[in-house]
């Protein structure tokens, strides 16, 4: 029976003490120079050869970069700090930028929660945490977090719709913040591996896809008017209310056909996309 061991996961060990480079190309220059001059006698030649050796050591590190050591295959250590070390020529060294990146998925098609095709992109602004775990845990760190963040982008998308009236509900164009939260929080956990942090992913381009978008175009233009009808009435009313309340107030009264007519009248002019006419009761002299 085969035993099946878990991962387990790199850790970066930092190499904060390391040769100066300026204090070793004194001596590989010297043993260059010694080794050229003594190069008709035997000594001559392994002091060529030592430094032909030593000067593969040197390493110019710029501001956030880093550079990852292994000897033989065993991980020695990382070196973040800037400037010109000197380290063991047969160490192999596998350079990784410290810098921020960023990138932006392709489009992607997606259903949303409730079924409508929704074409999606985000942008991804992500940095390396833990050196040993980009260099030794993943094959590819840069196309591993491209990979995942699809995954996340459709895992966030196709949970959420894309409009939502009511507030409780988290919807895509409604709740931007929120959305990128869940965003970054589900790529995170994906790319922990990888020593992979991510500061932000948030959404770049949301539209409901060609084959529906006309049609949802005139759902929303047609829920537009329904709530500006409804503010409108709204409005109206509260403006009969407060004439027939300041009528009230002055002492007139009016008789109940009037305050019909009075009412109905406003409610035309208000609520009327064109011009309206009220209507004027005429009495009879007889009245």
């Amino acid at each position: 029976m085969t035993d099946i061991h878990p991962h387990s996961p790199s850790r970066e060990r930092p190499l904060n003490e390391t040769t100066s480079g300026w204090l070793m190309l004194v001596v590989v220059l010297t043993l260059f120079i010694v080794g050229g001059v003594l190069a008709a006698r035997i000594i001559g030649i392994p002091l060529l050869v030592i430094a032909a050796i030593a000067s593969a050591g040197f390493i110019v590190l710029k501001p956030n970069e880093s550079v990852v050591l292994t000897f033989f295959g065993r991980y020695v250590g990382t070196i973040r700090r800037d400037g010109f070390h000197w380290v063991n020529p047969f160490y192999s060294k596998q350079r990784l930028s410290l810098r921020v990146r960023n990138f932006t998925t392709p489009t992607l098609k997606v259903n949303d929660k409730v079924g409508n095709p929704i074409d999606v992109a985000a942008v991804v602004v992500w940095i390396i945490k833990d050196t040993a775990q980009a260099a030794f845990d993943v094959n590819d760190f840069e196309s591993y977090i491209k990979t995942q963040c699809e995954i996340a982008l459709r895992d966030v998308v196709s949970t959420h719709p894309y409009d939502e009236r009511r507030d409780e509900v988290v919807s895509l164009r409604g709740n931007t913040l929120a959305v990128s939260d869940l965003l970054r929080s589900s790529l995170q956990g994906s790319v922990e591996i990888a020593g992979i942090e991510v500061r932000d992913m948030r959404i770049t381009h949301l539209a409901y896809a060609a084959e529906i978008a006309s049609i949802m175009l005139r759902r929303q233009q047609a829920e537009a008017l329904i709530q500006a009808r409804e503010k409108m009435v709204e409005g109206a009313i509260g403006m009969v209310k407060m004439a027939l309340d300041r009528f009230q107030a002055e002492g007139v009264e009016l008789a109940q056909p009037h305050r019909a007519n009075l009412v109905t009248n406003m409610m035309m002019v208000l609520l009327s996309d064109e011009g309206a006419q009220p209507v004027i009761p005429t009495t009879s002299a007889n009245a």
